[in-house]
C-alpha cells in the first residue's frame, strides 16, 4: 500500500511539474498570432493642428479610424490633413471597392458630403489616404472611401505627379525592410479642373484647395519608431499646384522642405520628435 501511493503521489506531482513548465514557457514566448496593427500609431509624428474630437472645432475636428486620422474642417467639407502609417502589412490583393460615401463619423447637422456631390464639378474625387495603401482586407480598403478623405482634386494633378509619388511610396515598403509615416492635406481656395478655374463645388459646399501637399518618413522596419528615429532619416515632402497642365510632371520638381509646408499652412509637423531633431529634419531637402 505504501509502495502504491508513493508511485501515485509521484504521477501526481510529475503531472503538476509538467503543466507548471508548460505554463511558464507560454508566457516568455511571443504569441505566434500577435496583431502586427496592435502597436500603430497614426499620429506618431504628433497632431498637427492639435485637433479635438470636440464638436465645437468647426474647423479642425479629430476623426481617429483604424485605417488613418485627419482633421476635418466642416467650413470647406474637406480634411485639413489626413496621417497614416504605411509598410507591408497593410498590403494585400483587395480589389478597389469604389464605394464612395459620406462619414458618419462627422457630427450631425454638418454638411455630409456624399459621393455623388462631385459629379460634373471637373474635378477628381482625389484620395488623401490612397485606396492602394490598404488593400488588406475590403473593409481597409472601403475606408478609404469616405468622403472626409477625398478633395477635389484637378485630374492632372491626382493622375499624375500625385499618383506618382504614391505608387513610389508602396515600391519602398513592398520588400519588407522599410515603412513609412505619411501626412497628406491642402490649403489655400480655388483650384482648376477639367471646367476651369472653381473656388467651390457643390453649390459652394465644398472648398477646392489651391495647393496639395505631403510629407513622408522613411525608416527601416522596426519598433519603438519614435525613439529609432535620428537626423539621419529621409524625409520627403511635396508642394503641388491643384490643377491642369501637370500630368506629365515629374513628383520630383514639387519637392520642398517641411518647414515651408509649415510656412504655407501654419500646422506643426513632427512634433512629438524632440526639437533638435524637428528643426533637422523639417530643414532638409531630400535629394535621392
Amino acid at each position: 500500500m505504501i509502495f502504491s501511493q508513493i508511485i501515485k503521489d509521484y504521477f501526481v506531482f510529475a503531472k503538476y511539474a509538467l503543466f507548471s513548465l508548460v505554463i511558464f514557457l507560454g508566457s516568455c514566448i511571443e504569441p505566434p498570432f500577435k496583431d502586427p496593427f496592435a502597436d500603430i500609431d497614426h499620429l506618431e509624428l504628433g497632431n498637427p493642428s492639435e485637433a479635438q474630437n470636440d464638436p465645437s472645432g468647426l474647423d479642425n475636428y479629430l476623426i481617429i479610424k483604424p485605417q488613418y486620422t485627419l482633421s476635418y474642417n466642416s467650413e470647406t467639407a474637406t480634411a485639413n490633413w489626413v496621417s497614416w502609417h504605411l509598410s507591408d502589412i497593410w498590403l494585400g490583393s483587395t480589389d478597389r471597392q469604389d464605394d464612395f460615401r459620406a462619414d458618419t463619423d462627422i457630427p450631425e447637422g454638418w454638411h455630409r458630403v456624399s459621393g455623388s456631390d462631385y459629379q460634373g464639378s471637373g474635378f477628381d474625387r482625389g484620395h488623401l489616404c490612397p485606396s492602394a495603401d490598404r488593400t488588406l482586407d475590403a473593409e481597409d480598403n472601403s475606408s478609404t472611401f469616405l468622403m472626409s478623405n477625398i478633395v477635389p482634386q484637378s485630374p492632372d494633378n491626382n493622375r499624375g505627379p500625385w499618383a506618382e509619388l504614391e505608387s513610389y511610396c508602396r515600391t519602398l515598403v513592398a520588400d519588407g525592410f522599410l515603412e513609412l509615416y505619411i501626412i497628406a492635406g491642402v490649403y489655400g481656395k480655388g483650384g482648376q479642373g477639367l471646367e476651369g478655374n472653381r473656388q467651390t463645388i457643390d453649390s459652394g459646399n465644398i472648398t477646392v484647395p489651391a495647393r496639395v501637399w505631403k510629407v513622408i518618413i522613411v525608416l527601416e522596419k522596426g519598433e519603438n519608431d519614435l525613439f529609432r528615429m535620428d537626423e539621419t532619416v529621409r524625409v520627403i515632402a511635396v508642394d503641388m499646384p491643384n490643377r491642369q497642365g501637370i500630368s506629365n510632371k515629374d513628383w520630383k520638381d514639387y519637392q520642398v522642405t517641411v518647414d515651408d509646408i509649415e510656412d504655407k499652412t501654419g500646422l506643426d509637423l513632427l512634433s512629438n520628435l524632440p526639437s533638435d531633431l524637428q528643426k533637422a529634419l523639417e530643414s532638409k531637402l531630400d535629394i535621392e
